[in-house]
């Protein structure tokens, strides 16, 4: 079968949604597939577990959300927390006129969100996560950063913070 249905399957199979929807996301982050080819496999399938998780995932990939974690923060902090929709994965450039990504942007209250996973503990990514900061600070953000357990364990503590921030951005909501 082709990789994308491949993934379908693979997710379809997994023992848990968090599995179902690692899997999707690994696929696209790794450039083995796109989400409109796992789109049109999942459309020509007939039954298949998960397919609603599935297509919020995919939309969920497509809006920016690159890994397991950003996945969880979507759901388990913006949308459960009914927070105002964010961008995702947004290029910005720093004081070197390097291109950084930032996971996820509240761009009309100035405050950046970076969701840690374990490869931020090595030195030198410790480095480029505050080399980035930095430059976000100076450009008058606010940078929030949360280790991916803490999104899974801990959500409302999560979403608390991020409103605390928005609100002094100027939000309303």
């Amino acid at each position: 079968t082709r990789i994308a249905r491949s993934l379908v399957d693979a997710a379809s199979w997994m023992a848990t949604d968090r599995g179902a929807m690692a899997v999707l996301a690994a696929g696209v982050q790794q450039g083995r597939t796109r989400v409109t080819d796992l789109r049109s496999a999942l459309d020509r399938i007939g039954t298949v577990r998960r397919r609603r998780l599935m297509y919020d995932v995919l939309g969920d990939i497509e809006g920016g959300a690159q890994a397991l974690s950003e996945l969880d923060f979507t759901r388990k902090v913006i949308r459960q927390f009914r927070l105002p929709e964010p961008n995702r994965q947004v290029g910005k450039r720093d004081s070197q006129n390097k291109q950084r990504w930032i996971d996820v942007i509240f761009d009309d209250y100035k405050v950046a969100i970076e969701i840690d996973g374990a490869q931020h503990m090595e030195p030198l990514d410790q480095w480029d996560d505050m080399e980035r900061d930095n430059d976000l600070n100076i450009d008058g953000y606010l940078v929030l950063r949360f280790p991916a357990w803490l999104i899974r364990r801990n959500p409302e503590y999560v979403a608390k913070k991020i409103l605390k921030a928005l609100r002094r951005g100027g939000y309303r909501g």
